[in-house]
């Protein structure tokens, strides 16, 4: 039901109601839980009998404790000083050997690796330390919106994780790719010639070519078949560094690779960076920067409709749910809120499919379980090539014990069709069976989104001064997201620099406010100065 604000309006004004994003953002949204609350009654009984061994442990420790301090007390009647070593050596002498190797302690069937049961109602208790993104997105380390961050000092309100692990699924197998110089000459999947080979073709990539130019407009994978790489060798520069498709253009697919390259070592062995708790993090910096120089922010006050000047075709005001009318100079919105009768006719729709993953175990189990992966998993048999980025519990999107795995592809048909497949091969979703390595899946959400790549921002039925912005995309890094913040911020303000880098905030002086009374006794130190710029520092 449309409500009636003509009331607010005055003379030479008209309303222009927006229509509600929600409606169309999200589809095919599926859940499932292969969890139980009989896992909770056995885990809890496990806790149990782990808490009787150990107090009967610790009572036989104590017992055994005592015996050899009533036998050292003994023997020292007769020795004045027993050396410390001596002591050691006396109560290793109580242990009877042949009894140890019959009957195992305790500790050392505790010692064994054991994955982490979750009940369905430990998950929901512990709801709110689970940070569950819409959208998957990483962050290149010299790319435009780390960038940003710099230039605008903003990333002093956030930290940040190294992804660690480039990963990839070839032959059935999960495989670490090796990208950096340390990787491709510790790596035990490839032979010395084919380190060789990867290693002047990364070299020789880096700069543009006549041989490269020829191939141009030519399929990237037919260029890598032509350089005298083996499959291993196209697999990886393919599918995990350019991040590319068989019939992707060489032209495209170099310029992803030396992108990808030159990302390599400024925070890590991989390009990546991923935000503490998550991507949500990143629009809540600028938040807090806005915030902190006078930015207001009105919550739970959703827009509902827009006030026009008939004669200027400028949006004057907006109306809220509360009826209370709010004057603007300005208005940017999501593409979602535009009625269908003002979109431009011809906009295509393209759609995303997602899942995302609550696991017990990387897809890749190694020496740390504190890992942050991306993997690829390319397309098989028409299907499409699924991203997976794993988060590890450091990154305070899960709970300790356990994995956030999101997965995105183009969609095809629903998310549940696209994406359960690849699930099925790389984790276990029935009862868990000990003998099989996969990832035990706790927790599975499917769902459709839009994919923002394909929505035209301009040519709308749009007063002046509103503008278009368009959902998420499915891209990797943020690039097309910084160039359309630029873009409408330069519409607005074409006489004003894109985020410039603030000063403290105690550096400020506002109108009708004394200096204060340190502020010339020594030179803070600026932000501003290009040297000084904080940049995002990865948390270990």
């Amino acid at each position: 039901m449309v409500k009636d604000f003509s009331d607010l309006l005055e003379n030479g004004e008209e309303l222009m109601h927006l229509s509600k994003s929600d409606s169309t953002s999200i589809t095919n949204l599926q859940v499932f839980c292969y969890t139980s609350e009989e896992e909770e009654d056995e885990a809890q009984c496990n806790d149990a009998l782990n808490t009787t061994v150990g107090k009967e442990k610790s009572a036989d420790e104590e017992a055994l404790k005592e015996s050899a301090e009533s036998a050292v007390c003994a023997e020292s009647r007769d020795e004045e000083h027993v050396a410390p070593e001596d002591l050691q050596s006396f109560l290793g002498q109580l242990e009877d050997p042949e009894e140890d190797q019959t009957h195992p302690s305790v500790a050392s069937f505790q010692s064994e690796p054991t994955r982490k049961k979750i009940s369905f109602a430990q998950l929901v208790k512990e709801g709110r330390r689970f940070n569950i993104d819409l959208v998957s997105k990483l962050m290149f380390s010299r790319g435009s919106l780390v960038e940003l961050l710099i230039k605008s000092n903003v990333s002093r309100y956030a930290e940040f994780k190294n992804v660690t692990r480039i990963l990839t699924y070839h032959h059935g197998n999960v495989e670490q790719v090796p990208c950096s110089r340390a990787d491709v000459f510790a790596s035990r999947q490839l032979s010395v010639v084919e380190k060789r080979k990867l290693m002047r073709f990364l070299t020789s990539c880096m700069e543009e070519t006549e041989e490269q130019q020829a191939y141009y407009s030519r399929p990237y994978l037919e260029f890598l078949h032509d350089q005298h790489l083996g499959d291993n060798l196209q697999h990886y520069l393919l599918h995990s560094i350019a991040m590319a498709s068989p019939d992707t253009p060489t032209g495209e697919g170099l310029a992803s690779t030396r992108h990808f390259l030159r990302c390599l070592g400024r925070y890590g062995n991989t390009p990546f960076l991923f935000p503490v708790y998550g991507l949500g993090e990143i629009p809540q910096c600028f938040c807090r920067m806005s915030a902190v120089f006078g930015g207001v922010y009105c919550l739970r006050h959703s827009v509902q409709c827009l006030i026009v000047d008939k004669d200027t075709n400028r949006c004057k005001a907006v109306v809220d749910s509360r009826g209370q009318r709010i004057n603007c100079s300005h208005f940017v919105m999501e593409d979602g809120y535009l009625d269908g009768d003002r979109k431009k006719m011809d906009t295509s729709l393209r759609f995303l499919s997602r899942a995302v993953l609550i696991t017990d175990s990387s897809v890749l189990p190694g020496e740390s379980d504190q890992q942050v992966s991306m993997v690829t998993v390319p397309s098989t048999d028409g299907s499409p090539t699924v991203r997976m980025v794993e988060l590890c519990s450091s990154t305070m999107t899960c709970i300790p014990g356990t994995y956030l795995v999101h997965l995105t592809c183009q969609s095809v048909g629903s998310a549940h069709d696209d994406l359960s497949p690849v699930i099925s091969r790389m984790f276990q979703t029935t009862k868990p069976d000990n003998h099989d390595q996969r990832p035990s899946v706790f927790w599975c959400l499917y769902f459709n989104m839009a994919d923002g790549t394909a929505l035209d921002v301009e040519g709308h039925d749009l007063p002046s001064n509103v503008y278009v912005c368009s959902g998420p995309d499915g891209n990797l890094g943020f690039e097309r997201t910084i160039k359309l913040a630029e873009s409408i911020f330069k519409k607005m303000l074409p006489e004003e620099e894109f985020c410039p880098p603030a000063p403290n905030p105690e550096d400020i002086i506002y109108d009708g406010e004394p200096p204060s009374s340190t502020g010339g006794e020594e030179k803070q130190e600026g932000p501003a100065d290009e040297e000084q710029q904080q940049e995002p520092e990865p948390v270990n």
